[in-house]
């Protein structure tokens, strides 16, 4: 392949410094979700709407909540089966999109209703700023927000030194994903 294409238009996320975008209440297949075991799902209900700031898009009692974020952010809860003690299984992480000025909110909402439930906000090498959350079913839920990418900063010259080139640039074949 050749060709490349710059899909970031059809993305929902934002770009870096924008807005986050309002939960998305509409239907679609879903190309991908997550399902979650809770040994409680009313708590983790709770846990996942306040503190990282899900909506409820369907419920059937004692069966499953159907909750989304963004639009493809989707999260599925069903109960715990058997004796489960924990619900998630060991090590199981998501990721998720978000924006800067979401960050803080969610880790002091998150620690309110579970503490020592987020870390501090950590800038990462590759231009973004993540928090993990460890969900009360032992999933770790890790929010990554792009930053404002500044060429003449860290990530810019580290980018030159690779030669390979800044957002916006092109020339770099099928590998050129940034935009």
């Amino acid at each position: 392949m050749d060709t490349t294409f710059d899909a970031f238009e059809v993305s929902p996320v934002p770009a870096a410094g924008s807005p986050a975008p309002k939960p998305f209440r509409g239907i679609y297949a879903m190309p991908a979700f997550a399902t979650v075991p809770s040994n409680d799902l009313d708590a983790s209900v709770d846990f996942w709407t306040r503190g990282l700031g899900f909506i409820v898009l369907f419920r059937a009692p004692g069966q499953i909540v159907h909750l989304r974020r963004w639009m493809f952010q989707d999260v599925l809860l069903v109960p715990a089966q058997g004796d489960a003690v924990g619900a998630a299984p060991v090590g199981q992480t998501l990721s998720f999109a978000s924006v800067l000025d979401q960050l803080d909110g969610v880790v002091a909402a998150c620690r309110a209703l579970y503490p020592g439930s987020a870390t501090d906000p950590e800038d990462t090498p590759w231009n973004t700023r993540d928090v993990t959350v460890t969900t009360p079913e032992g999933v770790r839920v890790v929010l990554t927000a792009a930053k404002p990418f500044d060429p003449e900063g860290p990530e810019g010259r580290r980018l030159a030194e690779m030669g390979i080139p800044a957002p916006g640039e092109r020339g770099r074949g099928d590998n050129d994903i940034r935009g």
